[in-house]
């Protein structure tokens, strides 16, 4: 039986690099060999046990890229040597949901590195529908961000974010400096950020915040001194915070749209005048992974070199310093992402 080194995340918090078997595939599978995968926010959720506890032990990892090592006999148009990036959602492909890319609605929806093996390891199995090709001129570090970036695009998508709207971004951690981008790409502005990191402040502003907010009392007067008083048009949270969920709609101008996009707990809420809501025609949508033609897009826009990437593939780290990677991630708001490594 053929074996490949992989971190299996035991129990909460503990990781093991085993020598495990290599996935099997089907005709309609591929089999990748994992050249990079990112450390996502949902990773560190599931390593504390607060996701998908019930599944473990398993392997995480879902932000991955690498060359197909194995090509299933139906899987049409792929050939063993090429370098891809893969789209996690795997839906049904027929229902209601599928139909509309609402993936994450489908009833058989299942996440690559959530609700089976992932690319904490050398090889992932990946059915072959959910396969993107990526230019061989792009850097592996580069390509294992498609995935966050398709989740920004969707959010973007989602708010119909466009020229000239004013946006604040509640959190410049990864996914707040890809929002920050995002809305430099779609036009927006001004683009105000809330960051109480000093590190991380300052990279919001290098990828294009035009202004910067670090102390959360001067929040509500900032934005609105720089929206004309109103208030701003866009709101997009990603922190996860219930209490600034809340401080979200005191943001917004009447009419503005907060963009819920921060992982809280599952039974976490927030109360809105819903009066409000009524009489000032405001709104909230939720957007959490990019799928579908997200991917595609995200997948175009890095390749082109439309996002900043280096504050998110400086930090690579081999695949059996994992736990150390986990340990020590919050201790390091200067890092942005860490890419794990599989072994060659």
């Amino acid at each position: 039986m053929e074996t490949m080194q992989a971190a299996v995340l035991v129990t909460p918090g503990h990781f093991e690099v085993r020598e495990v078997p290599i996935p099997a595939t089907g005709p309609d599978d591929v089999l990748v060999r994992v050249d990079r995968c990112g450390i996502c926010g949902t990773d560190v959720h599931i390593f504390e046990g607060h996701y998908v506890a019930d599944r473990l032990p398993f392997i995480p990892g879902h932000e991955f890229t690498g060359t197909l090592a194995r090509v299933g006999e139906r899987a049409s148009g792929l050939q063993v040597g090429q370098r891809v990036v893969a789209d996690i959602n795997i839906g049904c492909g027929h229902c209601y949901y599928c139909r509309r890319n609402e993936i994450l609605n489908c009833p058989q929806m299942r996440q690559i590195g959530i609700h089976r093996d992932g690319g904490f390891a050398q090889y992932v199995s990946v059915p072959a529908r959910q396969i993107i090709p990526a230019p061989d001129t792009a850097a592996a570090g580069v390509l294992a961000l498609t995935e966050p970036v398709a989740c920004v695009v969707r959010a973007a998508r989602k708010a119909r974010a466009g020229f000239g709207q004013s946006v604040v971004v509640l959190g410049a951690g990864p996914v707040g400096n890809l929002h920050i981008q995002m809305m430099r790409l779609v036009g927006a502005a001004p683009i105000i950020a809330v960051e109480l990191s000093p590190r991380r402040a300052e990279l919001a502003a290098r990828a294009g915040a035009d202004v910067v907010i670090t102390d959360p009392n001067t929040m509500l007067d900032i934005v609105k001194s720089h929206t004309g008083g109103r208030g701003a048009d866009i709101v997009i949270e990603s922190i996860g915070s219930p209490a600034l969920y809340a401080r979200a709609f005191d943001l917004i101008r009447p009419g503005g749209h907060v963009a819920a996009f921060g992982i809280t707990g599952p039974d976490d809420t927030v109360a809105v005048r819903i009066l409000d809501m009524i009489l000032k025609e405001n709104s909230m949508k939720g957007s959490v992974a990019g799928m579908g033609e997200d991917m595609h897009d995200a997948l175009t826009l890095l390749t082109h070199g439309r996002f900043q990437v280096e504050p998110f593939t400086q930090s690579v780290v081999p695949l059996d310093h994992i736990q150390s990677a986990f340990d020590t991630l919050k201790d390091r708001p200067e890092i942005l992402k860490v890419q794990i490594a599989p072994p060659a």
